[in-house]
């Protein structure tokens, strides 16, 4: 059951919090918001794109996804990073979102993009970049928030160039060290962003986030604003 909403304005970035007492609870919105936005961008303009990240409670809602009543013929599918890994290795972006849900679903394999970071940083983003260029604006955007304040392959300390639909990323503070990532700018030519947190590890990070700091998430500002579902944190 949600139980609590808040809205912030911090740095020009228009957030709505919601915090959910039970994990199921944020799951079963998740599910239920990606729905809505479907059938609403299909009965629109005739199509879906969604961008979607990696993480534990993505899988978890990535997992449900199947049960929804939706035209898959319409879904565009994009990633928001990737590591630079084996496309079969189990930590691919794209490999647990094909497991847990997108060989469950008639999505046309043409309009499921994944990022080819087997391809190592820099050709692999390039080649994202030009997939990109055909996209137009993002119907729904999923991101997660890492404890240091990253989101997608976007780490605090990095610069990217957020005129490039997709950057190279090295050094990451985690392993594996080299990644693609869709940078901030691109990611916020959305119509709609939510963010999943989940765990009291991300607490300071999100202290970090609503007190202003520019930490990575701060920097996503659709012109709709962002939300925020948050279970076992703090606000």
């Amino acid at each position: 059951m949600q139980n609590t909403t808040q809205s912030l304005v911090v740095n020009n970035q228009v957030s709505r919090w919601q915090v959910f007492t039970a994990q199921e609870a944020l799951y079963s919105s998740a599910v239920q918001y990606i729905e809505e936005a479907a059938r609403n961008a299909i009965a629109g303009h005739g199509k879906f794109s969604i961008v979607l990240a990696g993480g534990s409670t993505p899988k978890s809602i990535y997992q449900l996804l199947p049960k929804i009543d939706t035209d898959w013929s319409k879904w565009h599918v994009y990633y928001g990073d990737d590591r630079c890994l084996p496309p079969e290795h189990e930590e691919r972006n794209s490999l647990m979102a094909h497991e847990a849900w997108l060989k469950h679903v008639a999505i046309p394999s043409a309009q499921i993009h994944d990022i080819p970071a087997e391809r190592g940083p820099v050709e692999a983003a390039e080649a994202y970049s030009q997939t990109l260029a055909d996209a137009g604006e993002f119907d729904l955007v999923l991101l997660g928030l890492g404890e240091d304040g990253h989101t997608a392959s976007l780490f605090p300390g990095h610069s990217w160039d957020d005129n490039q639909p997709a950057v190279s990323v090295f050094d990451a503070p985690k392993p594996p060290p080299e990644r693609v990532s869709i940078s901030a700018g691109r990611l916020s030519h959305a119509r709609e962003v939510i963010f999943f947190v989940t765990g009291a590890g991300k607490q300071e990070a999100v202290d970090s986030w609503r007190r202003g700091e520019a930490i990575p998430a701060s920097l996503i500002k659709p012109r709709n604003g962002v939300d925020i579902y948050i279970f076992g944190v703090n606000i």
